[in-house]
C-alpha cells in the first residue's frame, strides 16, 4: 500500500518539488528552536536552557575602547558629505583589527564572536554608512569568511594576513542585472582552457552590479558559472557555480573594469559595478582550490545559514534602537502647549512601540547570535532576523520621523534622524530582498527542513525507499492528528493546563501559554499547507508570507521572554516584555486570520467560515492597551540607566558634540530638572504661585522660596539646552548653492543667519 501511496504522491507532485540549488540551501545549516514551531510542540524549559550570551570582557573592552575611539575621530556628517574615508581613519581601523574579526590569530587576525561582530556592526552602523560598509563587508560573507572555511593552506597564508591588515580590501561579486534575489540564475561565465604553456586557466566574462566596496576593493570573490568543454578539471563539462579570487591589477586582469560608483540612497558608501571582459585567472584561484570547482552555491548557502544572523540584523536593530533613542529623548525635550510632546498620547503611542520593539528585537539578535556562537547555523531564523529586523528598523524610523517632525526633516549636521532613515531601504534590499525572503524563503525552506517529518518523506519518495516512507509518513499522520486535537483543546482552554509553563515571572505566564497554543496551531496549519497546497506553495507567495509572519513573531516573542529570564527578571523591564508579548501575539493572530481567509480549496472553506468565526471570538491577543503602552513609553522618556541600557548599543556621542550630543545633553538636564518642575506645579496647585508655564515663572518661584537658587539655575540650564537641541541647521545662500555640496556647519548650525534672542541664550549656555 505504501508503495502505491508513494508513487501517487510523486506522480501528482503532492510534495514540494526541490531543485538542486534548493536542495543545497535546504541541507545547509541546522534546525534550531524553529523545529519546535514547525512541529507544533514547544518545550519552553528547553528554550530557556538555550544559550543567551553576554560579551566576554575582552570583546566588551574592544567595543568600549577602539570602537568608541573610531567613532569619535570620524565625523559622521563629513563622511556622508565627502564620501571619502580619511587616511588616518583607515589606518586606525587597520591597526586596531577592524578588518580582522573574521580571521584566525595565526594569520594576523583578531577573531571575534558572532555576538561581538553584531554589536560592533550595530554601533558603527548607527553613526556612519561609510564606516559601516568598511566594517561589515570584510567581516561578513566574503573572502575572509570563505577562505577561513574552505581556502587551501596556500590561499590562507597569502590572502588572510593581507586582509587582516587592510592591504586587500574585499568585495563579493554575486548580484547581476538578471540575478538578484534569484542569485542562482547568474550568467557570469568562466570557460576552462589550457594556455600556451599547458597551464589550466579560466577566461571570465561578467557584469556585476550593486557590489558594496567595489569602487575601493582590490580583491574580488567572484561567483561565476563555470564551463569546461574539454573536461580539463575532471568534473564534467558543466561544473557549475564557482567562486574565483581576482586581484585587481594582477596579470591577465587587463579586461577588469572596477572603480565606478553607484549612488545608494541615504548614507553614502562605496558601491558599484564590476565588469570583466576576457579576464584570465589560473585554476588555483578557485576559492578552496580546484576540488571546490562547482561548489560555490553550496559554500554560499552554508556561509549564509548563520551569516545572515549578523550584519543585516545588526543594521536593522541599530535602526530600531536609533529611532527609540531619538524619539524618546526628543519627546521630552520638545514642548508644545506647555507640556513635553511625549506626554501626548499620540506621540506616546509611537514611543511605547519603539521601546517594546527595541527590547524584543535586541533579544532576538542576542539569542540568535548566541546560537551561532555555539555551533548552530539556523538558516530559517537567520532569514527571519534579516527580513523582520530591517523592516522594523524602517518602521520605527518612520515613527521617529513623525515624532521629530520638522527637526527630523531639515537636513544638516545637526539632523539626528535623516541619514539613517533615508538609508533604511538599503538594508531591506540587500542579502535577499525582504519581499522574497518573506514570501519564498522562510516558510518554503522552513516547512520542509524544520518540519519533523516532511523532508524525510520527500527524501524517501525521491530515493524510492518504502521503509523510510512508511515510517515517516506514519509519524507524520500521528503528529497531524494529535495536532488537530491539541489545537482544539488549547484553543478552548487558551493554553491553560495544556501548555507546560516553566517557573518564570508569574506576570509573563499568560504569554507563554498563548505562545504554546499559537505554536500548536501553526504546526497544524503547516501540515494543512503541506497536504493540501503541497507543490503549489511556491506560487502562493501571499499565503506563505503569512506563514512567515507567524513563525517570525513566534521567534521574536519567545526571544523577549528568553531575555527577561536571562537578565534576571528586571522589574523595570516587565512592561517591555509584556508589550513585546502582546504585540507579537497580535501579529501571529493577524497572520492566522490571513491564512484562514486565503487558504483556498475545500479546507479553505472550513477555515474561512467556522475557523474564522472562532478566531474572532477567541483571539490570541490584541494590541497593547493604552496603559501598557504608557508604561513602555516611560522607559524611554527618562534619561537614566534603563534608557542607556536599552539604546546604548548604538553610539552615544559626547554632550559637546553637535546633533545627537546636544540632544542627549538636553534630555539629561531636563530629566534632572523634572523634580524642580514638580515643585513649581505643586505650588501652583496649592495657589502659592500663579498660573503660567513652569519655565516662565521659575524666577518668581525662586523669589518666593518654592525652589532654591541652585534649582533655578538647573532649570534655566535645562531650558536653554532644550532650546538649543531643537534648533535645525540654517545655510546661507552661498552655502546652500555652493559647489561641491553643503559644507559642514558649526555645532549651532546658525549658518551666519541672524537668530532670535532666545536662540542666542541657548547658544551661550550650550557653549
Amino acid at each position: 500500500m505504501f508503495q502505491q501511496v508513494m508513487n501517487w504522491m510523486r506522480d501528482n507532485k503532492i510534495l514540494p518539488q526541490i531543485s538542486d540549488t534548493e536542495r543545497q540551501a535546504l541541507e545547509a545549516g541546522d534546525v534550531w528552536i524553529d523545529g519546535q514551531f514547525f512541529g507544533g510542540k514547544v518545550d519552553f524549559e528547553n528554550i530557556l536552557a538555550e544559550n543567551y550570551d553576554q560579551l566576554p570582557a575582552h570583546e566588551q573592552a574592544f567595543l568600549d575602547g577602539p570602537v568608541e575611539e573610531l567613532l569619535k575621530m570620524a565625523d559622521g556628517y563629513e563622511l556622508s558629505r565627502t564620501r571619502k574615508l580619511p587616511d588616518d581613519v583607515f589606518k586606525f581601523m587597520a591597526d586596531n583589527g577592524f578588518f580582522a574579526m573574521q580571521i584566525a590569530k595565526e594569520y594576523g587576525g583578531m577573531p571575534m564572536s558572532t555576538q561581538a561582530k553584531s554589536c560592533i556592526m550595530a554601533k558603527v552602523s548607527s553613526y556612519s554608512g561609510l564606516l559601516s560598509a568598511m566594517v561589515v563587508i570584510p567581516n561578513s560573507l566574503g573572502a575572509a569568511e570563505l577562505l577561513g572555511h574552505y581556502g587551501t593552506d596556500e590561499q590562507k597564508n597569502y590572502y588572510l594576513p593581507k586582509l587582516a591588515k587592510g592591504e586587500f580590501i574585499p568585495c563579493f561579486g554575486l548580484t547581476e542585472p538578471t540575478a538578484g534575489s534569484d542569485a542562482a540564475s547568474l550568467k557570469a561565465e568562466g570557460v576552462v582552457f589550457k594556455d600556451d604553456d599547458g597551464e589550466v586557466k579560466f577566461k571570465l566574462n561578467f557584469r556585476k552590479r550593486y557590489i558594496t566596496l567595489a569602487p575601493v576593493a582590490n580583491l574580488i570573490s567572484l561567483a561565476v558559472r563555470l564551463h569546461d568543454p574539454e573536461n580539463l578539471l575532471g568534473k564534467g563539462e558543466e561544473p557549475g557555480i564557482t567562486v574565483v579570487l581576482i586581484e585587481k591589477g594582477a596579470p591577465g586582469t587587463e579586461g577588469l573594469h572596477i572603480g565606478d560608483h553607484h549612488q545608494p540612497i541615504g548614507e553614502h558608501f562605496p558601491n558599484g559595478p564590476i565588469v570583466g571582459r576576457d579576464v584570465i585567472v589560473a585554476a588555483d584561484k578557485v576559492l578552496g582550490g580546484v576540488e571546490y570547482t562547482g561548489m560555490g552555491w553550496k559554500m554560499l548557502m552554508e556561509a549564509l545559514a548563520g551569516g545572515r544572523m549578523v550584519s543585516l540584523p545588526a543594521t536593522g536593530i541599530c535602526g530600531v534602537r536609533h529611532g527609540a533613542m531619538i524619539s524618546g529623548a526628543y519627546s521630552m525635550v520638545r514642548q508644545q502647549f506647555g507640556i513635553p510632546i511625549g506626554r501626548m498620547e499620540g506621540v506616546e503611542h509611537k514611543i511605547g512601540k519603539a521601546a517594546g520593539m527595541t527590547y524584543a528585537f535586541d533579544a532576538a539578535r542576542v539569542f540568535g547570535c548566541s546560537a551561532v556562537d555555539h555551533g548552530i547555523q539556523p538558516p530559517v531564523m537567520s532569514a527571519v532576523m534579516k527580513a523582520y529586523s530591517t523592516e522594523m528598523g524602517r518602521e520605527i524610523g518612520t515613527d521617529a520621523m513623525d515624532v521629530t517632525a520638522g527637526y527630523g526633516v531639515m537636513q544638516g549636521p545637526n539632523n539626528t534622524m535623516g541619514r539613517l532613515y533615508n538609508s533604511a531601504p538599503v538594508s531591506v534590499t540587500v542579502e535577499g530582498a525582504n519581499i522574497m525572503t518573506r514570501t519564498l524563503m522562510i516558510f518554503g525552506q522552513g516547512a520542509t527542513r524544520c518540519h519533523p517529518y516532511a523532508y524525510k518523506v520527500v527524501q524517501a519518495v525521491e530515493n524510492e525507499d518504502v521503509a523510510s516512507f512508511r515510517k515517516n509518513l506514519t509519524g507524520w499522520m500521528v503528529q497531524f492528528l494529535l495536532g488537530m486535537v491539541m489545537t482544539l483543546v488549547r484553543g478552548v482552554t487558551r493554553g491553560w493546563f495544556t501548555v507546560k509553563v516553566p517557573n518564570v515571572e508569574p506576570k509573563t505566564k499568560s504569554i507563554y501559554r498563548r505562545l504554546g497554543w499559537a505554536a500548536t496551531r501553526f504546526g497544524l496549519l503547516t501540515n494543512l499547507a503541506m497536504f493540501f497546497v503541497g507543490g503549489k506553495l511556491k506560487a502562493r507567495g501571499n499565503l506563505t508570507g503569512r506563514y512567515a509572519d507567524a513563525v517570525a513573531w513566534l521567534y521574536i516573542t519567545t526571544s523577549a521572554l528568553r531575555r527577561f529570564e536571562a537578565e534576571g527578571r528586571k522589574a523595570e523591564d516587565l512592561a517591555l516584555v509584556q508589550y513585546a508579548g502582546e504585540y507579537g501575539l497580535t501579529q501571529i493572530q493577524k497572520a492566522f486570520e490571513g491564512i484562514y481567509e486565503n487558504f483556498g480549496g475545500p479546507v479553505g472553506v472550513i477555515l474561512k467560515t467556522v475557523g474564522r468565526i472562532w478566531l474572532g471570538l477567541n483571539p490570541l491577543a490584541k494590541l497593547p492597551d493604552d496603559q501598557l503602552t504608557h508604561k513602555a513609553a516611560l522607559t524611554l522618556q527618562s534619561y537614566g540607566e534603563q534608557y542607556k541600557r536599552l539604546v546604548g548599543g548604538n553610539y552615544m556621542p559626547e554632550e559637546s558634540d553637535q546633533g545627537l550630543g546636544r540632544l542627549l545633553k538636553a534630555f539629561r538636564l531636563t530629566t534632572e530638572a523634572e523634580p524642580v518642575r514638580n515643585k513649581i506645579r505643586a505650588a501652583q496647585k496649592a495657589r502659592k504661585l500663579g498660573r503660567g508655564k513652569v519655565d516662565e515663572i521659575a524666577a518668581e518661584a525662586a523669589q518666593q522660596g518654592v525652589i532654591s537658587d541652585a534649582e533655578l539655575a538647573l532649570l534655566n540650564e535645562a531650558t536653554a539646552a532644550c532650546m538649543l537641541a531643537i534648533e535645525v541647521d540654517v545655510f546661507t545662500k552661498d552655502e546652500y548653492y555652493g559647489a561641491g555640496g553643503i559644507p559642514a556647519m558649526s555645532a549651532t548650525g546658525d549658518g551666519g543667519v541672524e537668530q532670535p534672542p532666545e536662540y542666542e541664550l541657548a547658544k551661550a549656555v550650550g557653549e
